[in-house]
C-alpha cells in the first residue's frame, strides 16, 4: 500500500488463508519498530485447523484436551509470521492468549510457552483471558502478539 499523506509506512504479512479475504485483514503489520500480529490460530499452511476440538451437538467444544496441540501450532504460526519481518520470539514484548477454558490453557501454557521462548520465565508481558467463543467453534485458543525490533 502506498503511503498517503502523514500515514506511517506499513509492512504487512499474511498466510493467504480463506478467512483473511472473507473478513478483510492481514495477519501482521509493522509500523516503524513495532510488529502487531492479529489473533493467531492453530492452522496449517492450507488453512486446515490442527487438533480441532470435538464438538457437542450444541456446537461447543466437548473437551479441552487439544489445548496443548492447538497452542503449539499457534506459536509455530507466530514464529513463521515474525520471521517475515526478520524477528523472532525474542522480540516479543506482549502477548494475549484468548482461550475458551482458562484452567486447560494455564496448564498447557506453562509447558508450551517455556518451550517456545526457551526460558523458565519468558521475558514477555502476558495476558490469559477467558472468552465464550472464538472465530471457529473447534478453536480453543487465539494469540495476539506485539513485538519490537531495532
Amino acid at each position: 500500500m502506498a503511503n498517503q499523506g502523514n500515514l506511517p509506512a506499513k509492512k504487512t504479512a499474511s498466510f493467504g488463508v480463506a478467512w483473511e479475504g472473507l473478513y478483510g485483514y492481514v495477519q501482521a503489520v509493522q509500523v516503524k519498530d513495532t510488529i502487531y500480529l492479529s489473533g493467531q490460530l492453530s492452522h496449517d499452511s492450507k488453512g486446515d485447523l490442527i487438533a480441532p476440538a470435538d464438538l457437542t451437538p450444541e456446537g461447543k467444544p466437548a473437551d479441552f484436551s487439544a489445548m496443548e496441540a492447538q497452542m503449539r501450532q499457534t506459536y509455530k504460526n507466530i514464529v513463521d509470521l515474525l520471521a517475515e519481518f526478520g524477528a523472532g520470539l525474542e522480540h516479543v514484548v506482549e502477548e494475549t492468549l484468548f482461550v475458551i477454558d482458562v484452567p486447560a490453557a494455564f496448564a498447557a501454557a506453562g509447558k508450551v510457552r517455556k518451550e517456545f521462548y526457551g526460558a523458565e520465565i519468558p521475558q514477555v508481558a502476558s495476558n490469559l483471558i477467558g472468552v465464550s467463543g472464538l472465530a471457529f467453534p473447534q478453536q480453543l485458543i487465539e494469540i495476539t502478539i506485539r513485538a519490537v525490533v531495532e
